[in-house]
């Protein structure tokens, strides 16, 4: 069990990680990041801070200890995003690198859950 404990930290720091640096030009609405969503991928530029305070928020709720529902949500949002973004990314006509880092991420983000479910799973109780 302390192994499995010690992957998820590991895992979804990482996660959590690649999620707060990703989010931190959008959140901030840097030119980069207004090129990228707007100039590359067609999306208004009002989208881009909205994006990054949500994923701020969602790798902040993954990383705090207890909040089972609030953890769920966040993990959906974050992996709905990450999804997303990697169809924008194919769809700009992208098919290479950034379709195969985005699936390592996505791959990172679902061993996260995985091994958060595994090391949370309740405990039986035989009292009635």
């Amino acid at each position: 069990m302390k192994k499995t404990k010690i992957a998820y930290w590991i895992i979804t720091i990482l996660f959590a990680g690649f999620m707060l640096f990703s989010a931190i030009p959008d959140a901030l609405n840097t030119q980069d990041a207004q090129a990228f969503m707007n100039g590359k991928l067609g999306y208004p530029n009002y989208i881009s801070p909205f994006l990054g305070i949500a994923k701020i928020l969602g790798a902040i709720a993954i990383l705090i200890p207890g909040f089972p529902r609030i953890k769920e949500w966040a993990y959906a949002g974050l992996i709905f995003d990450l999804l997303g973004a990697t169809y924008s990314i194919v769809s700009s006509g992208d098919n290479g690198s950034g379709l195969a880092f985005m699936t390592v991420i996505i791959a990172v983000g679902f061993t996260s859950y995985a091994l958060y479910h595994k090391v949370n799973k309740p405990v039986l109780s035989l009292a009635v």
